[in-house]
């Protein structure tokens, strides 16, 4: 089910009346039936695939915890492995076999495997699989740590891996922030009621009216870039750093909304990440809940930066090459992981020199500027690469020849090129208008205020009719619901 869809809107309405209706312990029951709906309507069939990994993962947490020794360590690999082992079947098995069979008909050794989609017409890849694949991980290892109590609940255990809010696109939540807030009461509370609707209205808007907008003059652009001259390529570029920070926040914005009405907190997934002044500092404000989980359950267990500096160097380029595989079974996922990672050795490297050489950074606001704008253009760089793979049309070696033809066009552009878009020039700079007025509200305004109930009002109805009137509705899901 669709955010930015009139079901939901039925839904979301629907579900919170008879959440307040209840008895405080019977709406976890109401919600993991809901949630359990919000999922099925996707593809009904991939519930149960969901509901293997609850029932693994629920026993394993009990079993880990009363165990001891070598034990309790196989238990959580076990846990672990069966985890990875359904992602990377319904996730990448496809993306193997394309690059095995590559391999045999270039070395003329005549062996070919399968894919999914071969052996199954309808494959569809289980919608959200990664998300609470990490989230179902985050639990086994907690208790493991000793941070987490085995949850005794099965349905409590369910809701926390189901929870619709967060099921499909995070953020990826840990057991110790979720688990507890299912056993406890949340009674009716205006503030949060109207907090939480708010940060809905303005996700929406982001969504509908800012990012699908945008996608009108991107798409085209990336889904055909040998008929698309630099200059209309670099305006592509642009408008896509904006168009996916846009559309996965605004999902974020509704999750954390949606749940802050009925009393639940979520943590937070982005913080006005393209305002960093660094990679590293982008990383601690773009999709937090999963850059935290790579810190917390992989950088820190390779040994962080506490070993050898070469070894320091290993682990961050591990971490963000296993990130980019993680968005998606393509080469190009990969390469935008791993540029990411050659980013942050890189400042580390430049570090290390200028203390050795006893430089000094001037600290005015002027270099703080431009430290952002330098960030800015290094991420946006990534993002062709990341654009490219989003593309299911390509293959494998295509979404990268297509990557690096974008790039090269890029780079000998003439702004005496015609701008090839479907989009006039008011319609253009209107996409501009909305990207400056998005950066100046984030800038001043991190909430929207709601203490005042006339103010409340207002702004809601604001939202609601600017995103009716100038948002596209074509049914554009999320695209970070493919992961």
């Amino acid at each position: 089910m669709l955010f930015n869809s009139v079901q939901f809107l039925l839904f979301f309405i629907v579900v919170t009346l008879a959440y307040y209706s209840l008895r405080w312990n019977m709406r976890w029951l109401l919600l993991l039936l809901a949630s359990c709906y919000f999922y099925m309507v996707f593809k009904p069939i991939y519930i149960l695939i969901l509901f293997g990994t609850i029932v693994i993962d629920y026993f394993a947490g009990i079993w880990i915890a009363s165990a001891s020794g070598a034990r309790r360590k196989w238990l959580l690999v076990l846990s672990i492995i069966t985890n990875v082992g359904i992602l990377a079947v319904f996730k990448y098995y496809d993306f193997f076999v394309e690059n095995f069979n590559s391999v045999s008909w270039k070395l003329n050794l005549g062996w070919t495997l399968s894919s999914l989609r071969s052996l199954y017409t309808e494959f569809v890849f289980p919608i959200g699989l990664s998300f609470h694949t990490f989230q179902a991980m985050s639990y086994t290892i907690e208790v493991y740590r000793g941070n987490q109590k085995a949850e005794r609940h099965f349905g409590v255990y369910a809701l926390y891996v189901m929870f619709y809010p967060q099921l499909v696109a995070g953020p990826i939540e840990r057991p110790q922030n979720v688990l507890h807030q299912f056993h406890e009461n949340h009674p009716y509370d205006w503030e949060n009621v109207k907090a939480g609707l708010m940060r809905m209205a303005f996700g929406f808007f982001k969504k509908a009216v800012v990012a699908d907008r945008l996608a009108l003059m991107a798409g085209p652009a990336y889904m055909d870039p040998q008929h698309h001259n630099g200059l209309t390529l670099l305006i592509a570029t642009f408008f896509y750093t904006f168009r996916i920070y846009c559309d996965f926040s605004g999902y974020s914005d509704i999750a954390l909304g949606a749940a802050q009405v009925m009393g639940f907190k979520l943590m937070e997934n982005f913080r006005t990440p393209y305002f960093s002044k660094s990679i590293s500092e982008f990383w601690g404000r773009w999709h937090i809940s999963l850059s935290t989980w790579f810190r917390d359950y992989l950088y820190i267990p390779l040994g962080g930066n506490r070993v050898s500096e070469s070894r320091a160097y290993f682990n961050r380029m591990t971490v963000f090459l296993v990130s980019g595989l993680w968005h998606g079974a393509s080469w190009n996922f990969i390469i935008w992981g791993g540029l990411h990672g050659l980013y942050l050795v890189a400042a580390s490297v430049r570090d290390k020199y200028l203390k050795r050489w006893n430089i000094t950074l001037p600290q005015n606001a002027w270099y703080g500027y431009l430290q952002v704008v330098i960030t800015f253009l290094l991420v946006m760089l990534t993002w062709v690469f990341f654009a490219v793979g989003d593309n299911p049309k390509l293959t494998v070696g295509e979404e990268v020849r297509s990557s690096f033809l974008i790039l090269n066009k890029m780079a000998h552009l003439s702004l005496s090129e015609p701008i090839q878009s479907a989009l006039n020039g008011v319609e253009m700079w209107f996409c501009v208008a909305l990207i400056g007025i998005l950066l100046m509200k984030e800038h001043f305004v991190l909430h929207i205020p709601t203490r005042k109930n006339s103010t409340f009002w207002v702004l809601l109805i604001a939202l609601s009719i600017v995103s009716y009137f100038f948002g596209v509705f074509d049914s554009n899901q999320f695209i970070y619901f493919q992961f």
